[in-house]
């Protein structure tokens, strides 16, 4: 079964998203503000602001949108901050963090942004959360917050849940959610073998998944706040769900009826299946591409794994990435595609999947990865930013590229392995 599921993940790729992703990748020459992030002398919540401070710092960080500043300036939380010490050691930015606890058990960030140049507070936001344990969030809300005074390009996606699933073992696998820097993590389903989660609404109150603690391998839809259960359908071999439409009516979902895995579309309103893709060996991992009218997926219709088009009402099969004869993994979008490509024995040594960007419109190729396994990429709705996983030396990470700033950053699973994601 766990090689089954190993070949499962190899050739299954990932979901598509609304984004319109640049193919060249240049680093942007404008220059950013520097910010110093720093925790108010008078708190009491020291730990958990330290913390945060880290996670706002990262998130500053990772949006190429600042500059972090590696000074020391302290100050308490209402009171100024030391500005010509400030800008002496070219500080632009200050932002002073506190925190307090209600008797309800809330716990409250309060964040002060400071201009140095110009000696104001400039921005006074304070955030909430019931559960102390999700201080990460707090953190992200802080940075978007900040990035959206400047009206630098969103970063709304660090505030999403990722949902994967982890191998913990032989026959077992849990889905998990968490925050995309992996500092916040939940088990939402335990117990057997149960893998490729997909979100199935733009709420994140409700996932897919494919277990395999039933009778036949079994497509469910669980509600992870109340636990009810639905069971979608079941199938002989490969069973997945690998997108889901704007509104969440449709999904496209691998299956094996006969034998072989083809992409069907199912209708969550009639409950009925049609079935897409007809071929005697592998369709997988199909994603609507062009408001629905059109699918990407993955075929060894070739005779090894590559990227092929479909219309959603048509036979004809349109193949889309010519660059090397076993790439898996894609995400599209347009005319731009993003897939795991294996290559042989690269520059650093071994062999590798490597994830490519590429344009079917022009023979434009670029390479964002150089080593490890790198798999199932999905796009932030904005373009600007590529979810994927990636395996190297033994370790498991969620890995981000900021795709228009040439800056990729992981952050490691301790503990497990992760086989698929979704955000």
């Amino acid at each position: 079964m766990f090689r089954i599921f190993l070949l499962i993940s190899m050739i299954l790729s990932s979901v598509f998203a609304e984004v319109d992703a640049n193919l060249e990748i240049i680093k942007k020459a404008n220059s950013v503000p520097k910010i110093l992030v720093s925790v108010a002398t008078d708190t009491r919540e020291v730990e958990t602001l330290n913390k945060i401070k880290k996670g706002i710092a990262d998130d500053l960080n990772v949006s190429g949108h600042f500059e972090i500043a590696n000074v020391n300036s302290q100050t308490a939380y209402d009171s100024i901050p030391d500005i010509l010490s400030l800008s002496n050691q070219g500080v632009g930015l200050y932002l002073n963090i506190s925190a307090k606890k209600e008797a309800s058990g809330d716990f409250t960030l309060m964040t002060k942004l400071y201009n140095v140049g110009a000696r104001a507070l400039i921005l006074e936001k304070n955030f909430t959360t019931s559960q102390e344990d999700r201080y990460i969030f707090l953190a992200h809300k802080a940075a978007i917050s900040i990035n959206d005074f400047f009206k630098a390009p969103s970063i709304a996606w660090m505030d999403k849940f990722v949902v994967f699933s982890t191998y913990k073992g032989a026959g077992k696998a849990d889905i998990m959610i968490g925050d995309y820097t992996l500092t916040y993590k939940k088990t939402v389903v335990t117990g057997g073998l149960n893998i490729f989660p997909k979100w199935a609404d733009k709420e994140q109150k409700t996932i897919y998944y494919t277990s395999y603690n039933y009778k036949r391998p079994t497509l469910v839809k669980l509600n992870i706040y109340n636990r009810s259960k639905d069971i979608i359908m079941d199938s002989d071999g490969m069973l997945a769900c690998s997108d889901v439409n704007e509104d969440g009516t449709k999904l496209l979902v691998t299956a094996s009826p006969t034998g072989q895995p083809d992409i069907f579309l199912y209708d969550t309103r009639t409950r009925q299946k049609s079935q897409v893709t007809r071929y005697s060996g592998i369709d997988v991992g199909g994603q609507f591409i062009e408001n629905g009218s059109r699918i990407v997926f993955v075929s060894d219709r070739l005779g090894n794994p590559n990227i092929f088009a479909q219309g959603i009402n048509s036979t004809a099969v349109e193949r889309l990435v010519y660059h090397s004869n076993n790439n898996s993994s894609a995400t599209a979008h347009e005319n731009n595609i993003v897939y795991s490509s294996k290559d042989s024995d690269n520059e650093l040594g071994g062999k590798s999947f490597n994830l490519y960007l590429v344009s079917t419109k022009t023979d434009s190729l670029k390479r964002l990865t150089s080593s490890g396994v790198n798999q199932f990429p999905k796009f932030s709705t904005d373009g600007e930013t590529l979810l994927f996983i990636k395996t190297y030396a033994g370790e498991s990470s969620v890995g981000i590229i900021r795709l228009n700033y040439n800056k990729s950053f992981l952050f490691p699973l301790t503990g497990g392995r992760i086989q698929s994601i979704d955000w």
